[in-house]
């Protein structure tokens, strides 16, 4: 057989093309994952929710392993997102859990605060209240400043039950009923500076 140019080269081809279908086709350790590695999710349970930072209602997927967050991910199946999260929406799970730079284990956030803080005036410090106190202390201001400052009649005589000492700012985390609800308060109160911030 004469060895030309173009023989070589099918020849040489053919070679190539056997040994990577080859090689693609026998099980490789090389791609496996090390079998003493855990798998980060197992025996998890997994809860769909919202993302709480803007507007946009991307849906995640939070998988939980006794009682404890482990993973906050996109929702694949979500209609708005489809899997994928915004740096923020990424950075949910450290609302809860932080990686600690000496150790690199994950921890419970450590500025995360669970209960409502109050600087007294003139003091310097927060402290620590109830969630009953703060209840009752914020409903306290709100009824001493309506009593203040109520607008009934403006100069002219003219009727306008208004109250301009208080303001009220939305939030994305409160939906479109919610926000409804929260506005018919507000209004029934008297307050005219009504806004909302729902965006990234």
């Amino acid at each position: 057989m004469e060895l030309t140019r173009r023989s070589f080269f099918k020849a040489t081809g053919l070679a190539l093309a056997g040994s990577m279908a080859y090689e693609l086709s026998a099980q490789s350790q090389a791609f496996a994952m090390e079998a003493n590695e855990e798998w980060k999710l197992v025996n998890t349970e997994e809860y769909t929710n919202i993302c709480c930072y803007c507007s946009g209602g991307c849906g995640s997927v939070v998988s939980v392993r006794d009682g404890e967050i482990i993973s906050v991910e996109g929702d694949p199946d979500h209609v708005i997102n489809e899997g994928g999260l915004c740096p923020k929406g990424a950075a949910m799970f450290q609302l809860i859990k932080v990686v600690d730079p000496a150790t690199g284990e994950v921890i419970k956030n450590p500025n995360r605060h669970y209960s409502p803080l109050v600087r007294r005036p003139g003091a310097s410090d927060w402290e620590e209240i109830s969630w009953e106190d703060a209840i009752d202390g914020i409903a306290r201001h709100v009824k001493d400043t309506r009593d203040k400052y109520f607008i009934e009649k403006d100069e002219n005589g003219v009727t306008v039950n208004r109250l301009e000492a208080i303001g009220h700012l939305g939030g994305s985390q409160q939906n479109s009923e919610e926000e409804y609800l929260i506005l018919k308060f507000m209004r029934g109160l008297g307050v005219v500076a009504v806004d909302n911030q729902a965006r990234v």
